[in-house]
């Protein structure tokens, strides 16, 4: 039995999942070369959120914080993840914006890209899974994991046929609701490994409190690698903890070979970053401990905060209860989609009109008529006439792959930019987030105009006319 092999997540899902992404390059900045001595399968630093985050909130540009984790990271692989033809934005992007953007993402610093779709149609991995594999990037296609009549073992297993056949190196069961169970992990893993022919990952979230027995049954069941946080960005809707982990495989056939010393060190450095989010309360309490909604509901942590903002802004916040029990209906009337983002998003909007209006499908997001018209790809059970009918009349769907319909979008998207073009990833991130993007250039203008007045003011004091 192979050694396992971990991936840390603290750079990217760890803190996106309990500090909504903000935590700044400055403060990984001190640790990253440490944590390119630890020996990790693949430290995961880009993609989900951070680039919206980045540019939103954050006022940094995320390709120069790839970058600079790329400069202080000699030895470990880099990770990030994509959604498919949604890139890291919520709609499908033309084909030549996705494949320009796997290239830069790969010519920036990235080795592996864990591309996923939320529905699990393959034909959304193609574009970004062919551009990974020509530029010489690891191309890692991940299997959105829900439960549902439709997804059992046996659809898993088609799926990730389908994606070896397309020529993915590797395979992830991406667990983002923290909803795999132990023994049915083992049970997939084995089947997993009979059926395809290369290393499967696993990805979960320690939201319902089973995940670090799922990674145990899983590691039994020979999975590869894991994918864990360093203990203070840790638990709750993060991921296991990584030193637990390398210290119970410690002595067995399991042995990941990490050292605890170093990993100590590394803890040490995210504690008080973690406590100082805790004290601005940016880390809610609530997001570490057990939730068993996540067991019953299968709602990720993240759309469970998202469901309750939502409510409040309608006062409405008495019937939570109410919506949570709405969202397996919803999901059941739109052919059992994975609450992933950006159909997690969708169903629970589509959940809360249900139930606020008192009328169900009285008001329907352009997103979710959209999603029924086939735009996002093909839901794993068809959608009942009915519903459809309800929801778009008479509408014809689309049944090709939704990008086929999307003429190339790249030459125009640098022309509407132009004026504040710089690099050429601006391009991409103008592509991704319009009005996000503009507002960091123009920040970013105004920066350099600061700096270059005092320049200029510096210089007239040193050198009086």
């Amino acid at each position: 039995m192979a050694k396992i092999k971990i991936s840390e997540t603290v750079l990217r899902d760890a803190h996106q999942s309990l500090i909504a992404t903000r935590m700044k390059t400055e403060e990984m900045a001190p640790i990253l070369e440490t944590l390119d001595q630890v020996g990790y399968h693949s430290l995961e630093v880009w993609g989900g959120a951070t680039f919206d985050a980045c540019l939103r909130f954050l006022n940094e540009d995320p390709w120069e914080r790839l970058r600079r984790i790329r400069k202080h990271v000699k030895n470990t692989k880099l990770q990030m993840l994509l959604r498919g033809q949604n890139l890291l934005g919520y709609k499908h992007y033309s084909d030549d914006v996705v494949s320009e953007f796997v290239k830069k993402a790969i010519a920036n610093g990235i080795d592996v890209l864990r591309i996923f779709d939320a529905l699990n149609d393959v034909r959304n991995l193609e574009t970004a899974l062919n551009t990974t594999k020509k530029e010489g990037g690891h191309a890692q296609a991940a299997i959105s994991y829900t439960i549902s009549p439709a997804h059992n073992t046996e659809n898993y297993l088609k799926v990730a046929k389908q994606m070896v056949d397309m020529g993915a190196d590797s395979i992830c069961v991406k667990d983002m609701s923290g909803i795999l169970t132990p023994y049915y992990a083992f049970e997939l893993i084995t089947m997993l490994k009979k059926t395809v022919k290369v290393p499967i990952q696993l990805h979960t979230h320690y939201t319902s409190g089973i995940a670090s027995m799922t990674y145990l049954k899983a590691i039994e069941a020979g999975v590869d690698v894991v994918d864990c946080a360093i203990s203070p960005m840790a638990l709750g809707t993060s991921q296991p903890p990584t030193e637990p982990l390398v210290a119970t495989l410690q002595g067995t056939e399991y042995d990941t070979g990490l050292n605890l010393e170093v990993l100590n060190q590394i803890a040490d450095h995210f504690r008080p970053i973690r406590d100082k989010y805790l004290e601005t309360k940016q880390l809610d309490p609530k997001v570490l401990g057990v939730d068993v909604n996540a067991l019953v509901y299968q709602v990720p942590g993240g759309m469970l905060s998202n469901l309750v903002s939502q409510l409040k802004i309608q006062n409405a916040v008495d019937k939570y209860e109410e919506v949570l029990k709405e969202v397996p209906r919803v999901r059941e009337d739109l052919g059992f989609p994975p609450l992933v983002t950006p159909m997690s998003q969708m169903v629970g909007t589509q959940a809360v009109f249900n139930v606020v209006l008192g009328e169900r499908y009285k008001m329907v997001p352009k997103e979710i008529k959209a999603y029924v018209r086939g735009e996002y790809g093909r839901p794993t059970v068809e959608i009942k006439e009915e519903i459809r009918r309800k929801i778009v009349g008479n509408e014809d769907i689309i049944v090709c792959r939704p990008a086929d319909m999307i003429p190339p979008q790249l030459e125009t998207i640098k022309n509407e930019m132009k004026e504040y073009f710089e690099q050429e990833e601006d391009v991409l991130s103008y592509a991704l987030f319009p009005q996000v993007a503009v507002e960091y250039f123009k920040y970013r203008q105004a920066k350099k105009y600061q700096i270059d007045s005092s320049c200029v003011d510096k210089e007239q004091k040193t050198y009086p006319v």
